[in-house]
């Protein structure tokens, strides 16, 4: 390829590098130039053009970019259409993207004109997630250079999605009298989260003394339990392990299994210890994996869930990148390429597991209060139906079964949270951690007390979020003020994910670095209806 400025007169047949306007329309940015084109140019008074001059055996940077991508593995891989020489590739699966970072070097060493970018080594992924791209810079490259590029990926597994294998998981927990229950309780309640993610389920737990016989037995009849699923356990010591031969190591041997690695080079996590029992992992939890914050026992559990044998060799290998303190949740991916707003999806999660504590002791439920004949948790979940989202999931707590009685009939997802006393969190975690809400571009958080949203409000939020292509945090404003409801892009869901206490999503949308779109929806941001004369002012009758 010949790039430069040339005569007008003498680029019949080059490519143009920028775009050029005409009086009578233009021509694009890679447009080739014929005979007529030409004459329109000088007609235009327009002599001289930035173009690139086409040689033999070059390849136009769609057509190179395309043969790049055919030579990947489409297992589990999607790959959009090429377009300014650029081919997006994306995950058909949750699962695990696993990169050779000497293949990835390799390809792009071949000629700087040819780029794959991908995420990291071993991060995990959602369907639709996008997890590489493949770039041709100029216009037009050497067709030998893009054969030698294909050899490589042919050659070689450069990239791929490893789809998590759902397991069967036994969780053995140890118990000292330094270790309260509750402590143990939201120990097996954040494990479960985990494993969520990953389609897979906690099908047991037991709770055993401190000692490396007791923990033997239990993993010995976690291992022998009929499991539809293949089986995985996980051993939460009341105690940090501190050698080799201390209760879990010593365990995992007693119950005839073999020690792989006891510690890894990633903080927090440094206290974890993995062993096999035939084909089965034994993993001990560090105690940083009672938090569900990121540590080293989530890299260690994803590759076991995504069908990996991880040796001793792999744990000690993770040192670079290992330092994880105070470190955020890798961000997810942004796609490049504009989804057509049609096809980008927002799942409703309405909030309705609160105890309700303002209303008073004993005192009636706000959410079965009755507005214009209708108990306000229905009114509420009808709205959000009629709001335009893919999917409607109403999480319960306090006063379950009143409260879907309340909902008998609607078409919507419910979905229970045992730990809705731990505060909002919790019911977060449980609405957006359901299949329709990961599924989706963005989750609006609806909160089922608020008598004034309207599903025209709900169709204003949605249809906003769908004009930034589902990559910016929407946000319900009366008069410049913040309040409610607040539509969640895709990219932050882990972290929504990984929250506790009685707190929403506001640290993740101020800390999130992604752009935050303010629609005033007028005074029904900011009207909830926590107290009884609340209910009253805003014309609701006291019920149930």
């Amino acid at each position: 390829m010949i790039f430069g400025e040339f005569p007008t007169v003498e680029a019949e047949g080059a490519v143009l590098a920028h775009s050029v306007r005409l009086s009578d329309g233009s021509f694009a940015k890679g447009h080739k130039l014929d005979r007529g084109d030409i004459e329109r140019l000088a007609t235009d008074g327009i002599n001289r053009v930035i173009a690139a001059r086409i040689e033999p055996g070059d390849l136009m940077e769609d057509e190179a970019a395309e043969q790049l991508a055919r030579a990947i593995a489409p297992d589990h891989l999607t790959f959009s259409e090429a377009a300014t020489g650029r081919v997006n590739v994306h995950s058909t699966v949750d699962g695990l993207f696993v990169a050779d970072r000497a293949a990835v070097d390799g390809l792009n060493s071949v000629d700087p004109a040819i780029t794959l970018a991908c995420l990291a080594d071993h991060v995990p992924v959602r369907s639709g997630d996008m997890v590489a791209t493949f770039k041709i810079i100029p216009l037009a490259v050497s067709g030998s250079k893009v054969a030698a590029g294909v050899e490589i990926l042919r050659r070689t597994t450069v990239f791929e999605v490893k789809p998590f294998q759902p397991h069967a998981v036994s969780l053995v927990a140890t118990e000292l009298p330094s270790l309260k229950t509750t402590v143990m309780d939201k120990t097996a309640r954040i494990l479960s989260q985990r494993l969520q993610a990953a389609g897979s389920i906690l099908q047991r737990e037991e709770r055993v003394a401190h000692r490396d016989g007791v923990v033997a037995d239990a993993i010995t009849r976690a291992l022998k339990a009929t499991d539809r699923l293949p089986k995985l356990v996980i051993v939460f010591g009341a105690s940090a392990v501190i050698d080799a031969d201390d209760v879990i190591p010593a365990a995992i041997r007693l119950a005839g299994g073999e020690v792989v690695q006891v510690g890894m080079p990633v903080d927090p996590g440094n206290l974890l210890v993995l062993g096999r029992v035939g084909n089965v992992h034994i993993v001990g939890a560090p105690g940083c994996a009672r938090s569900p914050k990121e540590n080293g026992f989530d890299w260690v559990l994803d590759r076991i869930l995504a069908g990996e044998q991880p040796t001793s060799r792999d744990i000690s290998g993770l040192g670079v990148g290992g330092l994880l303190m105070e470190i955020q949740s890798r961000p997810r991916p942004r796609d490049i390429a504009a989804k057509p707003v049609a096809a980008i999806e927002v799942a409703i999660v309405l909030l309705a597991a609160g105890r309700a504590s303002r209303m008073g002791e004993g005192g009636a439920h706000k959410l079965l209060a009755e507005f214009d004949g209708i108990s306000l948790v229905r009114r509420s979940a009808s709205t959000a139906m009629a709001g335009g989202a893919s999917a409607v999931v109403t999480v319960t707590g306090h006063r379950r079964d009143d409260i879907e009685r309340a909902l008998e009939g609607l078409d919507i997802t419910r979905v229970y949270n045992p730990d809705y006393a731990s505060g909002m969190a919790s019911s977060l975690v449980a609405g957006v951690g359901t299949q329709a809400a990961q599924r989706a571009d963005g989750v609006l958080v609806m909160l089922a007390d608020m008598p004034g949203i309207t599903s025209d409000d709900l169709r204003t939020l949605i249809t906003a979020f769908r004009r930034t292509n589902g990559q910016a945090i929407v946000r319900a404003v009366s008069s410049g003020k913040r309040g409610n409801p607040v539509i969640l892009p895709r990219s932050v869901l882990n972290a929504v994910m990984r929250l506790e206490g009685d707190v929403g999503a506001r640290h993740i949308i101020e800390t999130s670095g992604l752009s935050v779109i303010d629609v005033d929806i007028g005074d029904a941001a900011h009207l909830d209806v926590d107290t009884p004369e609340a209910v009253v002012a805003a014309g609701g009758v006291l019920k149930g």
